[in-house]
């Protein structure tokens, strides 16, 4: 009888890239330095662009690719505007020819629930409550009304996991995703700790633009970090 497991390959490279700055990006770094208590755009979360930075970032990022030895034979975006814009000009100027770009609504950022377009100083002031919760609790383990904690995006993460080893086995794999999604993949596929994740997550924000990457090793049966948030 065959082991179902000898039948699981993995992909041989994996990169994840945070998209390009958002005008959200920019309104909620204004609101923030303002000490407002909300944060001001219009949009559906879904459907935030990419500033003029972003899309800038995003060049670079496809620019770095297109002298890469190796390149991503599939992209993976979340259903976010921000995150396909992103892959797109990566595409474009990476002269991937011929690479199919995927939307998957497991990828989408976390959902932030009543704490949706507040500052941190907003969600102080309107949820203390909550956010005394959230302190006790930590971030991981959290989960706003209406929203996600981590461990929630990690549950959609594993199942996109187990999916793309199962049908996408010896490929490529390019993922352009939100910045907690990319910490959460980092924890499982790593297979850390909670305690692990979030003190990399303490030590610095995942830049937008920033790739990480992953080679399969055989040898050792894992995947190895080679990249960590770096800015082409």
């Amino acid at each position: 009888m065959n082991n179902p497991k000898s039948q699981i390959s993995n992909p041989k490279s994996l990169w994840l890239v945070r998209h390009g700055q958002s005008t959200a990006n920019l309104a909620r770094q204004k609101a923030e330095a303002e000490k407002l208590l909300t944060i001001d755009y219009t949009e559906r979360e879904m459907d935030i662009p990419l500033s003029e930075a972003g899309i800038s970032q995003a060049i670079a990022v496809g620019r770095w690719f297109k002298f890469q030895p190796v390149k991503p034979t599939v992209i993976f975006t979340s259903p976010y505007r921000r995150t396909f814009e992103t892959a797109s000009l990566i595409a474009e100027n990476a002269k991937l020819q011929n690479v199919e770009i995927i939307q998957d609504e497991r990828l989408r950022e976390r959902e932030l629930g009543i704490f949706d377009r507040l500052t941190k100083l907003g969600a102080m002031q309107k949820y203390p409550e909550e956010c005394e919760k959230r302190e006790l609790l930590g971030k991981f383990y959290y989960r706003p009304l209406g929203g996600e904690n981590w461990a929630d995006v990690g549950l959609r993460l594993r199942s996109f996991w187990r999916d793309l080893c199962l049908n996408y086995a010896d490929e490529k794999v390019l993922i352009i995703t939100h910045e907690v999604v990319i910490r959460v993949f980092r924890y499982i596929v790593e297979k850390m700790t909670e305690a692990e994740i979030m003190a990399i997550d303490k030590s610095c924000d995942i830049e937008n633009g920033a790739v990480s990457s992953y080679q399969f090793d055989a040898e050792k049966n894992k995947f190895v970090l080679k990249l960590d948030n770096y800015l082409p």
